[in-house]
């Protein structure tokens, strides 16, 4: 059964650290679509029709890579499993979208939004702020600055505990960081909340990401930084992409300083390859 193929493929990846989740998700509708038809080895006109029932050229090319990884390793295992070709869509490199580089003045202007939220008595204008300051003054992650519990502050910064590639790492904060987080802080010891989360909601509970991303949008509208719904702007995300560009500004101009503070950037913000900082 291919179920069972593509279950232990998944168990696999996941084994050696993976989360798996987007693929193990393709796979499995891969599964019953040849099931469907009966089929118990994967075959090649059944990999591509199954693949251009995707929506986009994009999604259509990474459901047939990831079947065809998949295929490679049955193959191994038994030649009646067909390994389609990897170019039958062509190439589809990843496309950027373009930075939105925050200047101070409109950081600001979306902090000053984010203060007037709701009544002073809740603790979502208070936290709101927090936590967008928090990510523009270290270039955390969305998902990182989320996860951040209680027991993760220290003396020597935030723990950042097993993210996207499954590393964790040590974020020290300068002075003005530590203080406005502490401010917080002392903020949220007045509401009532079981939660260890750091950044809680006017409930008490941890913030969905979901409802981040919603205020965000809400918040960069109402200071005039984004257009309508529906119009592309800046991204939460951008706050990130500034924090690097800003923490290179400072760096000396010889090649061989920013060299060494594009390692350091690299690994203060976590990640996998130097060349995704580059971009």
């Amino acid at each position: 059964m291919l179920t069972d193929a593509v279950n232990r493929h998944i168990e696999l990846y996941r084994s050696m650290g993976f989360k798996y989740r987007v693929q193990a998700y393709m796979l499995q509708g891969f599964a019953d679509f040849a099931e469907s038809r009966s089929e118990e080895f994967i075959r090649t006109d059944t990999v591509l029709e199954w693949a251009t029932s995707a929506p986009s050229i994009r999604q259509r090319y990474d459901r047939l890579l990831t079947v065809r990884r998949l295929a490679c390793a049955l193959n191994a295992e038994d030649t009646r499993h067909q390994v389609p070709p990897a170019d039958v869509f062509g190439h589809a490199p990843k496309s950027r979208r373009t930075c939105h580089i925050f200047t101070q003045d409109e950081i600001d202007h979306l902090l000053a939004t984010a203060s007037q939220l709701t009544s002073r008595r809740s603790i979502q204008p208070v936290t709101f702020t927090a936590l967008l300051s928090l990510i523009a003054a270290t270039g955390l992650r969305v998902s990182e600055a989320l996860k951040l519990q209680l027991s993760d502050i220290t003396q020597d910064g935030l723990l950042i505990r097993a993210t996207k590639f499954q590393k964790s790492r040590l974020v020290p904060l300068h002075p003005t960081a530590s203080h406005g987080l502490q401010q917080y802080l002392a903020a949220r010891d007045r509401i009532k909340t079981t939660s260890s989360a750091v950044f809680v909601s006017k409930r008490g509970t941890a913030i969905p990401y979901p409802t981040l991303i919603q205020t965000f949008l809400h918040l960069a509208r109402s200071a005039g930084l984004r257009p309508g719904p529906g119009l592309r702007g800046c991204r939460i995300h951008d706050l990130r992409h500034t924090f690097a560009v800003r923490s290179l500004e400072q760096c000396a101009g010889d090649r061989k300083a920013v060299a060494r503070h594009m390692a350091a950037l690299s690994t203060y913000l976590g990640r996998a390859h130097v060349s995704d900082t580059y971009w």
